[in-house]
């Protein structure tokens, strides 16, 4: 598929379309690829990210601040930064297939940046970025809400899985202990992946995957809780 095509494909998928595609384009753009093509330094996506991190800011504190306005302000900061923190971004980013479309160096992409976290999470604040500037703060605002602040009770599992599948054991199955098992490692040592599973009892309860061993057992955790939830949802 011609990269242009690849870029129509994601319009698509997030449901806009850019007026003017170099922005689309640029927030795709790693550091890598520039250098390897030794492009001007400001031509990769780190000043859309420098944008949209902000634009990000604006409208999830806008968001929280409405929707909750019976928490403190120490509250609401703390739940900002689970919605918008590196893992829980490149999650979304995932969500889209991000990674798919990046324009990376060779030496990135054969190493992984596809799926890294720190990657894909600096280009979704890109993506923001190139957005806000296309089609103003509204149509940031769409994006953020659909692709971002989109189902906020499973993000906030997601970002300290381990910490709420205990309690919920604790409260539901107290007689059972929770372990995680690494069972695969992959990767050169700057791009490792690992593949954790996390097990209640004798049960096997879920499988993450992730650049660390800690983002496996959180990835791992998560499931587990989705599978609890809808194992109790079925039981209701």
């Amino acid at each position: 598929m011609k990269y242009y095509d690849r870029m129509t494909e994601l319009e698509k998928k997030i449901g806009y379309h850019f007026a003017d595609r170099s922005q689309l384009e640029t927030a795709l753009r790693h550091s890598s690829y520039t250098n390897e093509k030794q492009m001007n330094r400001t031509a990769c996506n780190e000043r859309l990210e420098f944008l949209g991190d902000a634009v990000l800011e604006l409208v999830s504190s806008e968001f929280l601040f409405s929707r909750f306005p019976d928490l403190p302000e120490g509250e609401l900061t703390k739940l900002r930064a689970k919605l918008v923190c590196e893992p829980t971004l490149a999650h979304d980013a995932r969500q889209i297939s991000l990674g798919k479309y990046l324009l990376l160096g060779k030496g990135e992409d054969l190493t992984g940046g596809r799926e890294r976290d720190s990657v894909t999470s600096d280009a979704l604040e890109a993506l923001i970025g190139a957005v806000y500037l296309d089609g103003g703060q509204e149509a940031a605002r769409a994006f953020i809400l659909r692709f971002v602040l989109d189902d906020i009770d499973h993000k906030q599992l997601f970002f300290d899985s381990k910490t709420s599948l205990q309690e919920m054991i604790q409260k539901t199955l107290p007689d059972h202990e929770i372990s995680y098992r690494l069972i695969s490692e992959s990767g050169p040592d700057h791009a490792k992946r690992f593949t954790t599973e996390v097990w209640i009892g004798s049960m096997q309860a879920g499988t993450g995957t992730g650049s660390s061993k800690k983002a496996s057992e959180q990835q791992a955790a998560y499931r587990a809780i989705c599978l609890l939830q809808e194992k109790q949802n079925q039981a209701d």
